[in-house]
């Protein structure tokens, strides 16, 4: 158990009969009446946020969340499948608990999110960043760099990405799996 003192960033709660993850929250102190926290709290189950507003001082039940490593293996009719780093253990998880399947390739390590009591995943987290190599783009021109343009490429998971004109097919690619962008080149 734990009080509204204890509230923190990334702190996973059992409220409503779900578990939460609080994303933000504020110790409200008003002249008249009571004190309260103003949070944002992050279904782990549904993925959808939501606000709610605490009395200062309430019991909330805290979740046990534990983060595991576990290496991408393959996907097929049953969903994608995860090997487990330390005991080899295989598990297969439904596309709607991936984060962002489009960027999975054999080998990705990846953290699952398990909740420690019900030994149930909640949800499949990719790193920030991965490296792709672009199997296709049209060819840029040379000397059209006057402007921040974009054009579409495929990368090697068969996923679509805008990239900048200077990108070629055959390049090695970092992107940012949170915001689906862009970010560098690598080199080979």
């Amino acid at each position: 158990m734990a009080t509204t003192a204890d509230f923190r960033n990334g702190l996973c709660i059992e409220f409503n009969n779900d578990i939460y993850q609080i994303v933000e929250f504020q110790h409200v102190k008003p002249g008249k009446g009571g004190a309260f926290v103003r949070t944002k709290l992050k279904s782990l189950t549904s993925g959808r946020i939501q606000e709610n507003t605490f009395n200062s001082g309430v019991k909330i039940k805290t979740a046990r969340i534990e983060r595991r490593p576990y290496q991408y293996l393959y996907s097929d009719d049953l969903g994608y499948h995860f090997m487990n780093n330390e005991t080899f253990e295989q598990t297969n998880l439904p596309e709607s608990l991936v984060d962002a399947p489009q960027y999975l390739k054999e080998g990705l390590n990846v953290e699952l999110v398990v909740h420690a009591e019900t030994e149930k995943v909640l949800a499949c987290e990719l790193p920030q960043f991965v490296e792709m190599e672009v199997t296709y783009t049209e060819p840029g021109l040379k000397g059209d760099t006057a402007t921040n343009t974009l054009k579409p490429a495929k990368l090697e998971t068969g996923a679509e990405i805008n990239v900048p004109l200077f990108v070629n097919t055959g390049d090695l690619i970092k992107i940012d799996t949170k915001s689906n962008s862009y970010v560098e080149r690598v080199k080979k």
